[in-house]
């Protein structure tokens, strides 16, 4: 059988492309494991614990509905940064933010459906038996699913150096609050969302279009020229051009993903709320709000 901790990577991969959350997706991934271990006569160890994962998943997606319902302001999943999670980024598209967003759309069970079969490539038949349904059942829910998610899916340039350049320049111009610099950048769809979870400052709602894009982010440069000795910091997210920014003492105050198709920029995605930060490092309390 193969060892317990070779099988964590792909756990937490199935994990969180469900959950969106790294805490969440650790507890589940923490229990499957729980269960591998104690199981006996395992012939594919894989298919089983991504079984149990996927299943420990749907049922935390049902009891985290709620508490997203009452969620102060946009919701984002937790970032991954960096090398957090070089086992996660070979589907760039499943496990980028923007695609994220878009499977919380979906019921637990449909979002089970995508992921199986859209980032791992399950057949119908493997599926069918991890949820329990029929293999026609899986395809309805697929299809269904689709038709939910398909308009909105995120678009990626094939090459990713002439992303990075872009997601340069736009860092840039987002620095140092150049308006035109950031027009002649965005698409003309484009999209900006914050979470700050209540807690931290955040735009309440999605800001669309290039005139209040860029005066939004022209807005957030002039903020931060008033905060001193912060640092922005280029890194991937969720396999992405984006950066993080720092505060004096280097820790983090936000992080920024930047999703870039067609030599424009047609999604920012600014994460804010502390308890999203935390598997990154110590947080800033910078642009906190007070008394949160």
């Amino acid at each position: 059988m193969v060892p317990v901790d070779e099988l964590r990577p792909l756990a937490f991969s199935v994990a969180y492309r469900m959950l969106g959350s790294v805490t969440e997706a650790e507890d589940v991934v923490q229990e499957a494991l729980l269960r591998v271990h104690e199981a006996e006569d395992v012939d594919r160890p894989e298919a089983f614990v991504t079984t149990v994962t996927t299943r420990l998943a749907i049922d935390m997606l049902r009891s985290a509905r709620a508490r997203r319902e009452t969620y102060v302001g946009e919701w984002l999943p937790e970032p991954l940064v960096g090398d957090d999670a070089p086992m996660l980024v070979e589907d760039e598209e499943t496990i980028s933010l923007a695609f994220l967003v878009l499977l919380e759309r979906l019921t637990p069970e449909e979002r089970a459906v995508v992921v199986l079969r859209e980032a791992f490539d399950y057949p119908f038949s493997e599926i069918a038996e991890m949820l329990g349904k029929s293999e026609a059942n899986c395809r309805q829910i697929l299809s269904r699913a689709r038709k939910r998610i398909d308009d909105d899916r995120p678009r990626f340039d094939p090459d990713p150096q002439e992303r990075e350049e872009l997601a340069a320049r736009f860092l840039t111009a987002a620095r140092d609050g150049d308006v035109d610099g950031l027009v002649a950048m965005l698409a003309p769809d484009v999209a900006l969302t914050g979470d700050g979870g209540g807690k931290a400052q955040a735009i309440a709602r999605t800001v669309t279009g290039v005139r209040a894009v860029s005066r939004t982010m022209a807005a957030f440069a002039r903020r931060l020229a008033t905060w001193e000795g912060v640092s922005f910091v280029p890194v991937k997210v969720n396999g992405q051009p984006g950066f993080r920014l720092d505060d004096a003492q280097g820790r983090v105050i936000l992080v920024f993903s930047v999703e870039i198709a067609d030599g424009r920029v047609r999604r920012v995605q600014s994460v804010v709320n502390p308890d999203k930060l935390r598997h990154i490092g110590p947080t800033s309390d910078v642009a906190l709000i007070p008394g949160r």
